[in-house]
């Protein structure tokens, strides 16, 4: 978020939590990307506050939330001292979350692999209605071939995404006898070490699909130790994943940081993957 929008933001999660009854002192900005993260003190808990175009988004993954903590998910909880929910004020939409400090050295593959396997167990123990992963890939074909939404994309790129996408997408919507719930984007960046062990975070992507799907996000040593894991699947998603990824910085009102390296990036990215993939 710009400046402007981003001090509207602090003051929105700080006043929501303040009329739920919790003290709030001081507000640190842990993250600052389309949406916030935001650490309240003295109590101690995590808002994640979105413009209000993304109220759908946060419902759904407080809900998510909400039926995983229910089944023993290794994922971060919503703030058990208020209800469950998400608050609208000042065009934001606010929910709250416990906050964990990091703990620990960084996680090992091997434990990456068996918090994955675990949470993927607790999908299968929940009733969910979730997007399928094509679904997904459909909105980032759209965007691609959009050129009024991704103008700067150059014609060469434009159809190197767009064949990714669409080649791909269809190879996994073929067979989908071992889709289940999946996290969705469980990169390391959405793992948090704490003294309770890692956990999940960021729900709100939670789709239907092949197990390999989540393990593309994963460094690829964390696919050894996953039983039953399809290598060649994973390489397969892994270039969908990049082909996603940059179709999305390519959007004209993108707002990741560092989003021109992360352009160029994702493009050199893409084509590592297919390369790795082989011929068809």
């Amino acid at each position: 978020m710009e400046p402007a929008e981003l001090r509207r933001a602090v003051e929105a999660g700080r006043e929501t939590a303040s009329e739920l009854g919790l003290e709030v002192d001081d507000v640190v900005v842990i993250h600052n990307s389309d949406r916030v993260a935001l650490r309240l003190v003295p109590c101690d808990v995590l808002a994640r506050v979105a413009p209000l175009g993304q109220l759908t988004d946060s419902e759904f993954e407080v809900e998510v939330a909400r039926r995983l903590v229910g089944v023993g998910a290794p994922v971060a909880e919503p703030e058990p001292r208020v209800a469950p929910r998400v608050l609208v004020r000042d065009a934001f939409a606010t929910s709250l979350w416990t906050y964990y400090e990091p703990a620990g050295p960084a996680i090992a593959p091997a434990d990456y692999a068996d918090v994955l396997v675990r949470h993927h167990a607790a999908l299968r123990r929940i009733d969910l209605d979730a997007p399928h992963v094509t679904d997904r890939i459909a909105g980032a074909v759209r965007e691609v071939h959009d050129r009024g939404r991704s103008p700067e994309l150059s014609d060469r790129d434009r159809e190197l995404l767009g064949s990714t996408l669409s080649g791909l997408g269809a190879a996994i919507s073929a067979e989908r006898a071992g889709d289940q719930l999946l996290h969705g984007e469980p990169h390391p960046g959405n793992l948090l070490s704490t003294r309770r062990g890692p956990l999940f975070v960021d729900l709100a992507t939670c789709c239907r699909g092949p197990v390999e799907f989540d393990l593309a996000h994963a460094p690829e040593e964390v696919a050894e130790y996953y039983a039953g894991a399809d290598s060649g699947l994973i390489d397969h998603c892994r270039a969908l994943n990049w082909a996603m990824f940059s179709a999305w910085r390519w959007r004209r009102d993108d707002r990741m940081p560092d989003r021109e390296h992360w352009r160029v990036e994702g493009l050199h990215r893409v084509r590592a993957a297919l390369e790795r993939c082989g011929p068809g």
